[in-house]
């Protein structure tokens, strides 16, 4: 099944004038070896747009065979260790919300709540970083972030890359800080509790807290 027909209907609809794009990363990636498998590239986008709330951007997948699954900064289960920007993350959790550290990487119940992570490259090649960083993934996951911002959807920006996207957003809805990597989070990442934050402002918009 092509990238284009596995993606729900409503991103159907509304990328729908993209759908050439789609099918030149498909000529592109065919027959690499791409991270994540092929079947968990548009996994994030398989979520109708009703539903999302939240989003949070990523970079590009881990490149470690294995580790990407098709969420920004998730790994399956099994994973261990943890990549150190989830590792990051999870510390960043435990002291803004006063929870345990979390060991298991899996975000799969962000996402069932309507958190989209979504990474602004959708694919690499194993073993490397930003390899597919010019073959046209951010033309798609700009038009998201655009889409994104006209529903009063809360975002997440960690690091430069993400941080591009911000004029997409209502400033008042924009979580902003360093990016979870070692070589900024130190850099104000942490302490910026962006999981508090964000349930504020969707208690402001009268939505559900997100169970973090």
């Amino acid at each position: 099944m092509s990238l284009f027909d596995q993606l729900h209907p409503d991103w159907q609809r509304e990328l729908g004038h993209l759908r050439s794009n789609f099918e030149r990363l498909d000529s592109y990636i065919d027959s690499r070896s791409i991270t994540p498998s092929y079947s968990q590239v548009v996994r994030a986008l398989n979520t109708s747009i009703e539903e999302i709330r939240v989003v949070i951007f990523g970079q590009d997948p881990y490149p470690t065979s294995g580790h990407a699954n098709g969420l920004a900064f998730s790994v399956a289960h099994t994973v261990k260790p943890l990549p150190a920007s989830l590792r990051n993350i999870f510390e960043e959790l435990s002291r803004d919300c006063d929870l345990p550290v979390r060991t298991d990487g899996d975000l799969a119940h962000w996402a069932d709540q309507g958190v989209l992570l979504l990474n602004r490259i959708l694919t690499t090649e194993i073993g490397a970083s930003l390899v597919h960083e010019k073959i046209g993934w951010q033309i798609i996951t700009d038009e998201i972030a655009r889409i994104l911002g006209e529903r009063s959807v809360i975002a997440i920006l960690w690091g430069r890359k993400a941080q591009q996207l911000s004029s997409y957003f209502a400033p008042e809805l924009i979580i902003s800080s360093a990016h979870p990597s070692p070589l900024s989070a130190y850099r104000g990442f942490f302490g910026s509790r962006p999981f508090s934050t964000c349930n504020e402002l969707l208690h402001a918009q009268g939505r559900e807290r997100i169970f973090w």
